[in-house]
């Protein structure tokens, strides 16, 4: 499951990864991304492998039928669109909450956080607390910085269950 459909590749890299027989499910709330995504996964013949949803990241367990057995999430904004679209802390927590709800015994998020643009650094410290709130005896919440970067460098957050 692809919470941020963005331009198309974390949809693309789960496509290839699910095989013939498998399904990803891909959420955008911008039409311009969920298109994107189209035109990237055609291109590399991919598309039967996808179920894209042009709608907000929080109705996930809406429309995904079963178990998953990852999520991804890559929040801010779609590179090469609107910079003023961005992810918000309170949809995105609710969002991740929601992927909790149909991930698998063994299965992970991945959250990479952005706190370089307006909103970001309270998006990431909502992720952080959404993180930090969750059981340790169901889920392993890892948080991987950039030390060596300059400019608030993205954060990865894996969250196993």
């Amino acid at each position: 499951m692809d919470g941020t459909a963005g331009n198309g590749h974390d949809t693309l890299f789960l496509a290839n990864l699910v095989g013939r027989e498998g399904c990803v499910y891909a959420f955008d709330l911008q039409k311009t991304a969920i298109d994107n995504t189209k035109r990237l996964l055609e291109k590399n013949g991919l598309e039967a492998r996808v179920k894209l949803h042009c709608c907000d990241h929080r109705q996930i367990s809406a429309f995904v039928p079963g178990l998953v057995q990852a999520g991804m999430f890559n929040l801010g904004y779609l590179p090469g669109g609107d910079k003023t679209l961005v992810t918000q802390a309170a949809t995105t927590v609710a969002a991740l909450s929601s992927c909790l709800e149909i991930l698998a015994p063994g299965g992970i998020i991945s959250v990479v956080t952005y706190s370089g643009h307006p909103g970001g650094r309270e998006e990431e410290e909502a992720v952080a607390a959404w993180g930090q709130r969750l059981n340790p005896k169901d889920y392993t919440v890892s948080c991987f910085r950039l030390v060596n970067k300059a400019n608030n460098p993205p954060r990865l957050w894996l969250i196993k269950a």
